[in-house]
């Protein structure tokens, strides 16, 4: 797997010129020069190479690009700061300048081969009212091997941390994958009786029981024994890079699982943008673009918390069989008391299908029937739960009642 990691760098470092010399000649090519006719020959080779350099993968974060918001039918600036840093994560606050409180949301970013950037419109929709804090993950081959490992129980320990700095009230919103370790953390929080148990939790389209209507991710990840995907999945990070040695899933490896997964809507995508910019439907391929530039943003994740996460979540169905173990204790979510709980699942999930994220519910049986919630969004898929039209007119405005509702 080293040999592949290199092998594809060297392929990157190749072709990456290619495809900006192809940005800059599909430029050239699209422009309208004077006393110069049109040329459909010249759109369809403008076209071809415009699409060509939209290939190209990157592994720097993007940035969030917010720099303001409506917030009660006002526009208010947006800042970025940074709250608090370890080697493995940013957390970051957008701060508004306004002068009311308002409740603070620490959202939980999916570490599973993108950035936190993926929750753009997310964090966009949810600053209309709140005051929110995002896990700004980072790459696991910029992080240096001597800043030690990261598995489940530094991801749970993070969480708690940025809790704990975000202070009494906090409303954590998680997305996903780190559902399963939202719940852990808020649960050994809970057991501790720690005075910063998060005021509510609401969890997002998340496996915390995939043997409920198991997907194709799902049936994936038990179709192998674990040192499988420790022998054909895990590589180490080349030697150019500030993690060299360490060992990674790469964000390479990730982003051929998920076009393999829908390899012919991703085509048909491709196809579409190559025939808008013939047609000069500038909106529509501009769409795309900034989809595939999202998309193409990929980031190693840490080899011990990639396998841990596949056999204790997907394999062992730790923790809703009772047996969850993280620093140190077993797992008990039916401790949790003084923490609401939202759950929502989309319709047409095909990641996290209908039944995984609200089986939290049942496991949650000290919290009070009055403190708890669940929607279900129909029409959309894993996406459209946190992200699009429904989540903007639909699932957001639950969520926001369900938070204020909460507030202390």
């Amino acid at each position: 797997m080293t040999k592949i990691y290199q092998a594809y760098q060297g392929y990157a470092d190749l072709s990456d010129p290619m495809r900006i010399v192809a940005g800059a000649t599909a430029t050239m090519f699209g422009a309208r020069w004077p006393g110069w006719p049109e040329s459909l020959a010249l759109r369809k080779l403008a076209a071809a190479c415009e699409v060509f350099s939209c290939t190209r993968l990157t592994h720097q974060r993007p940035a969030f690009g917010i720099n303001s918001v409506e917030d009660g039918g006002c526009t208010v600036s947006v800042h970025e700061e940074v709250a608090d840093q370890t080697p493995f994560c940013t957390l970051l606050r957008f701060r508004k300048e306004i002068k009311t409180p308002q409740p603070r949301i620490l959202l939980v970013a999916p570490m599973s081969g993108h950035f936190a950037t993926l929750l753009r419109g997310t964090v966009t929709t949810l600053l209309r009212d709140h005051d929110v804090y995002i896990t700004d993950w980072h790459n696991a081959r910029d992080v240096a091997l001597d800043d030690g490992r990261f598995g489940f129980d530094e991801y749970v320990a993070h969480l708690i941390r940025f809790i704990e700095k975000i202070g009494p009230g906090t409303h954590l919103v998680a997305v996903c994958q780190p559902t399963v370790a939202a719940l852990v953390a808020v649960s050994l929080m809970a057991a501790e009786r720690h005075p910063m148990q998060p005021a509510s939790m609401t969890l997002m389209a998340g496996p915390i029981d995939t043997r409920i209507n198991p997907t194709a991710v799902n049936e994936l990840a038990k179709s192998k024994p674990i040192a499988w995907f420790e022998k054909n999945l895990v590589s180490t990070v080349p030697g150019r890079y500030a993690g060299s040695q360490r060992q990674v899933y790469p964000g390479f490896l990730q982003l051929t699982a998920f076009m393999n997964m829908n390899l012919e809507r991703h085509m048909k995508a491709f196809q579409n943008l190559y025939n808008y910019l013939i047609e000069g439907e500038d909106e529509k391929a501009n769409t795309i673009k900034t989809f595939y530039a999202e998309y193409f943003a990929m980031s190693d994740l840490a080899a011990e918390f990639y396998l841990e996460t596949v056999q204790s979540v997907f394999q062992d169905h730790a923790l809703p069989l009772g047996e969850m173990q993280a620093l140190g204790r077993t797992i008990e979510p039916a401790a949790i008391r003084r923490t609401a709980l939202f759950t929502v699942e989309g319709e047409k999930d095909d990641i996290c299908a209908v039944g995984q994220t609200v089986a939290a519910q049942d496991m949650c049986s000290g919290i009070r029937p009055y403190m708890k919630s669940h929607h279900v969004q129909t029409g959309v898929g894993h996406y459209g739960v946190f992200n699009g039209r429904r989540w903007n007119n639909e699932i957001y405005p639950r969520l926001r009642d369900f938070i204020h509702s909460h507030a202390q």
